[in-house]
């Protein structure tokens, strides 16, 4: 098979650049698309197709346009590998394509029955472009990228968007951060007060050491907490002291974003979110220990995509039958042709977390949620529950489902817990469930295991 990727490939230092030196891959049913915003020596957006395992690339220097009268211009560049769709940060000088790259935005693209080689009508399914466009060749490398008429036009000037859709973060804000990691000489270039204070007594673990597993645990963690809005629990005293959670933005902090969320009961509406590796760490050096997530991201606050279950039981209960519980809360997910994912709660239960790319409202979403643990409980109404009243729990398994509604949270996977022994909500395989219990993973053992393969690859690959 030629190799697609040999022109792409060829331009580029793998060494110097932190771009994916990628191969071909087999396409998946539903075909992705991204658009990436270039800050290089001419500011444009790369738009990119999936197809025959690689991405189809264009060079747009206006970027798109909802306009059906615009025919914004697009020259075809080398194929890109598939992998290039999660890139954003920067190409360093003197390298090929050098300067600053923005994911702007991703979804899934259907090529339409008209369609030739040289006149390519699709429909989008992105977070800012969607309905129908086309890509019509006229002059060797030389395209034209035009919105097709249709009753879809979100938006009047899409130029107006100049965050990412990943991290919310703007293109100064990322060229600042890797300029802040390359100069780093300490954790991510933040001092650390107080570092030898016992944060877990019994344990002897310092402030030090928490912020040192948050900076190891990073590049793992940071995929699904980064652009989300978090509440943490700090325990400026240690687990054993006085601990609060914290959910609003107070200060300006580097690596730490706020957002604003008006309809909120709330007096303060300001909450925040962590952008990067420097938010986390900060996080840590204000004793933040367990980090909470809401399932949305800031990108698109409305529309859920990641949907979490609790299982917890009842005083007692043992945890062959919290085994059970799962197994078949993974069954009737599994029916219903979810990929889920399992993990530990570094507490009494395990939580199963499904990805997902249709989005709903948060309304359906709950709904959505609440109707499997229904279905759990209609099916085995001896051993689960989904009321949420404790003694309706007596002797069953509470399947929480509840976590799945607008600005409620849930622990983020690699976040410690503020419990004895600094157990961990830790990411594991299926096949592990009957051999790792729900607190067995304590910050030691997850610095160990990072060292393996990650169970949950391919996470937000899913279909």
């Amino acid at each position: 098979m030629t190799n697609k990727l040999q022109k792409y490939q060829a331009k580029r230092d793998f060494t110097k650049t932190q771009e994916p030196q990628g191969k071909i891959q087999k396409s998946s049913k539903k075909l992705h698309f991204v658009v990436q915003h270039h800050l290089a020596r001419k500011d444009h957006y790369d738009f990119r197709l999936e197809l025959d395992g690689t991405l189809k690339s264009w060079a747009v220097p206006k970027g798109p346009s909802y306009n059906p009268q615009d025919k914004r211009l697009a020259v075809q560049v080398e194929d890109h590998p598939l992998e290039y769709r999660h890139f954003e940060g920067t190409i360093p000088k003197g390298s090929y394509g050098a300067g600053t790259v923005m994911l702007w935005d991703e979804g899934y693209w259907q090529p339409l029955p008209n369609s030739t080689k040289n006149n390519l009508k699709f429909i989008l399914y992105g977070q800012r472009l969607k309905g129908r466009w086309a890509l019509i060749k006229f002059k060797e490398n030389n395209w034209l990228l035009k919105k097709e008429p249709d009753t879809i036009c979100l938006f009047q000037n899409i130029n107006e968007f100049t965050t990412s859709i990943k991290t919310g973060r703007t293109m100064e804000e990322i060229t600042r951060n890797v300029k802040l990691k390359q100069s780093s000489h300490t954790v991510s270039g933040i001092s650390i007060t107080n570092p030898d204070k016992l944060l877990y007594k019994e344990s002897k673990i310092t402030k030090m050491q928490v912020v040192q597993y948050y900076a190891k645990v990073a590049k793992r963690m940071l995929p699904y907490i980064e652009g989300r809005i978090i509440s943490t629990i700090r325990c400026p005293e240690g687990i054993d002291g006085e601990t609060f959670f914290k959910k609003h933005y107070e200060a300006s902090s580097p690596g730490l974003g706020k957002i604003n969320i008006p309809n909120t009961k709330e007096k303060k509406k300001d909450y925040y979110y962590i952008r990067d590796q420097t938010g986390l760490i900060n996080e840590a050096q204000m004793n933040g220990i367990e980090f909470h997530i809401w399932g949305s991201t800031i990108a698109n606050l409305n529309h859920p995509n990641l949907l979490v279950f609790d299982l917890d039981p009842d005083e007692g209960l043992s945890l062959a039958k919290v085994r059970e519980g799962v197994r078949d809360l993974k069954s009737i997910l599994d029916k219903l042709h979810l990929k889920s994912y399992l993990k530990t709660s570094g507490g009494k239960g395990y939580h199963v977390v499904v990805p997902l790319t249709n989005l709903k409202t948060w309304s359906k979403f709950r709904a959505f949620a609440k109707d499997i643990a229904q279905i759990m409980e209609t099916q085995w109404p001896d051993k689960y529950t989904s009321n949420i009243r404790k003694e309706a729990r007596k002797g069953k398994i509470f399947i929480d489902w509840v976590r799945n509604t607008k600005s409620a949270s849930s622990v983020a996977p690699y976040s410690l817990r503020a419990r004895p022994n600094a157990p961990v909500s830790m990411p594991i395989r299926w096949s592990e469930l009957d051999k790792v219990s729900p607190n067995e993973i304590t910050l030691t053992k997850a610095l160990k295991r990072l060292t393996r393969k990650d169970p949950w690859t391919g996470f937000f690959d899913i279909e």
